[in-house]
């Protein structure tokens, strides 16, 4: 057991990913002992500088206490995908992300159980309903990243958009598509997630993007840009910065003390 950071996006923004690193305790020896990181993807696009993202988890991959989940940004980049952003990643980066997949490092989901002994799903955008029951209803935590990460085809979908409840999860919007149909589902919501992707609120202007359902059940770390969703029992935490072009001002990694993964697999 020990501490469990999840960074959200970092969307090209070394300056950001260092400043949480720092933050963690992080420094050029390495994370400290006690520190597992796992990070959500969309390493890349928008900021100024996606490679000097790469670079800086290059170096961190080689530990196996940092865990990296593909985002919708590094999988648009994989052999058969279709690129969708404006400004494409050089080849020297393609290739670097085509590697991490090939190899395992890139993974599509991640499970942690907290010091309370629950279990919480790690991906990009969150799991839907629709996703969950395609996988045949996993349990628990732990058997849904199992699955995730040996039905990479799952994760392709996004039905009509990110706003479809058939998403998959790395395209999943946050209210419509990810906290609607769990909140009307009649049966137990299995367990609690982590997601990044999207949000529910604007933090520039701390304004609402969802339904008012969805809003009672939300409350907000406006500084940290954390989201918490109460659903069926269960809590859906969302930890996407939004830093767009220019960075957030401020926002900090959630940290789970007395945590520990249960899904990462051996390399």
């Amino acid at each position: 057991m020990g501490r469990v950071a999840i960074i959200g996006d970092v969307g090209g923004h070394p300056d950001q990913l260092r400043q949480a690193l720092t933050w963690l305790g992080v420094t050029e020896a390495g994370l400290p002992p006690d520190l597992t990181v796992i990070q959500v993807g969309d390493l890349v696009d928008r900021g100024p500088d996606s490679a000097g993202v790469l670079d800086i988890v290059t170096k961190l991959l080689t530990e196996r206490q940092w865990i990296q989940l593909a985002g919708n940004h590094e999988t648009q980049y994989l052999p058969g995908e279709t690129v969708f952003w404006r400004e494409p990643l050089a080849d020297a980066a393609v290739t670097r992300l085509r590697e991490w997949w090939a190899d395992g490092r890139l993974r599509v989901a991640e499970a942690v159980r907290t010091a309370e002994g629950e279990e919480l799903l790690v991906t990009h955008a969150g799991l839907t309903l629709a996703s969950w029951q395609r996988l045949g209803g996993p349990p628990s935590a732990t058997e849904a990243a199992e699955s995730l990460n040996e039905r990479p085809d799952l994760i392709w979908e996004w039905g009509e958009s990110g706003r479809d409840g058939r998403a998959g999860p790395l395209w999943a919007e946050s209210g419509a598509a990810l906290h609607e149909p769990w909140m009307a589902y009649p049966g137990v919501v299995p367990f609690g997630q982590i997601h990044g992707h999207s949000t529910v609120v604007r933090f520039t202007d701390r304004t609402w993007r969802c339904a008012g359902r969805i809003r009672h059940r939300t409350t907000v770390d406006w500084h940290a840009r954390h989201v918490r969703v109460r659903v069926g029992g269960r809590v859906f935490i969302g930890v996407d910065p939004g830093h767009g072009r220019t960075g957030a001002a401020e926002w900090w990694p959630l940290v789970l003390d007395d945590a520990r993964v249960t899904e990462q697999s051996p390399r």
